[in-house]
């Protein structure tokens, strides 16, 4: 079951998105990853029985949510928050938090400021800019970011020049032949294509807007993160991030990493059940007495 939900920001700017489940589930916000809309949403086979009531929303520029010009990571945070207080109602938050692949940033950003209760990062794209990251890329990974630090006005065409159909194509074209079985799925297909229809609206604005943040450095002190935090990768996953999140993991106090052998970029569709049940504080939150628990199982 889908409904419409609109908020207004503080603002004055619409925002516009989707809930999935039942109205009176426990909530929980997704945040979808690069240039794609309120369309996209992940377990809905599972929303009812788990009593789960999944929200997303169009960050401004896509989809229907009016663009901002001057819109950054933190503002951008703030208008999630803003959504959801407009939708649940203040005294729900906060809330569980799933954000996947370039949804990432803004996870972080909603948990560093303080109105995520558990953040699920699935498939998060890394922090490029970071210098222990970025040693671990192939050069050719390292262009995009040192081009958003050195040029960024050429960096903004370059992202610019894109549509919702090449973005698929090199997403394709990436991945590891178990995702592209999953994202050439004739229904999957259908719901990607307009969730990507959404998140190039305004002629890719929003998209260029989120790129440009996701490849600088990210203007969160991940220090300050005191939720509990999951972090989830697919072992055949060689798109997010250079080493599966081990170097995002050690950078969040408390942060639990789990490496699936079996999945690979497409985790939040291969194993919605695993991502559900992470949004639980119980199942979160990492032993007290190690501060980085982690289950990683070996790669194939």
């Amino acid at each position: 079951m889908t409904s419409a939900s609109l908020a207004v920001a503080a603002n004055g700017c619409t925002l516009t998105g989707t809930s999935y489940g039942p109205v009176d589930g426990r909530p929980v916000l997704y945040l979808a990853g690069a240039a794609t809309g309120r369309e996209m949403s992940f377990g809905e086979d599972l929303l009812d029985a788990r009593g789960v009531r999944l929200i997303t929303m169009d960050r401004p520029g896509m989809g229907g949510s009016t663009p901002d010009p001057d819109r950054t990571v933190a503002s951008t945070a703030d208008d999630y928050r803003t959504f959801l207080a407009g939708v649940l109602g203040e005294e729900s938050l906060p809330v569980p938090v799933v954000a996947n692949s370039q949804g990432g940033l803004f996870g972080l950003a909603a948990a560093e400021r303080g109105w995520a209760s558990v953040l699920v990062l699935v498939s998060a794209a890394d922090e490029v800019a970071h210098p222990a990251v970025r040693a671990l890329l192939p050069a050719s990974a390292r262009m995009l970011p040192d081009l958003v630090a050195q040029h960024p006005m050429r960096a903004r065409e370059l992202l610019g020049s894109f549509t919702a159909d090449s973005l698929r194509a090199m997403i394709l074209d990436g991945s590891d032949p178990s995702d592209r079985a999953v994202y050439s799925e004739p229904d999957f297909a259908r719901r990607f294509t307009a969730a990507l229809e959404q998140g190039f609206a305004n002629e890719g604005a929003g998209y260029v807007v989120d790129t440009m943040a996701a490849m600088a450095a990210w203007p969160i002190d991940l220090s300050r993160i005191s939720c509990p935090v999951t972090v989830l990768y697919g072992a055949l996953d060689g798109t997010h991030s250079p080493d599966q999140g081990v170097t995002l993991a050690s950078r969040i106090p408390g942060a639990r990493r789990t490496l699936i052998p079996d999945a690979g970029g497409a985790l939040l569709w291969t194993h919605p059940d695993v991502v559900l049940d992470a949004t639980q504080p119980s199942t979160s939150a990492p032993d007290a007495r190690d501060a980085r628990a982690e289950n990683t199982f070996p790669l194939r």
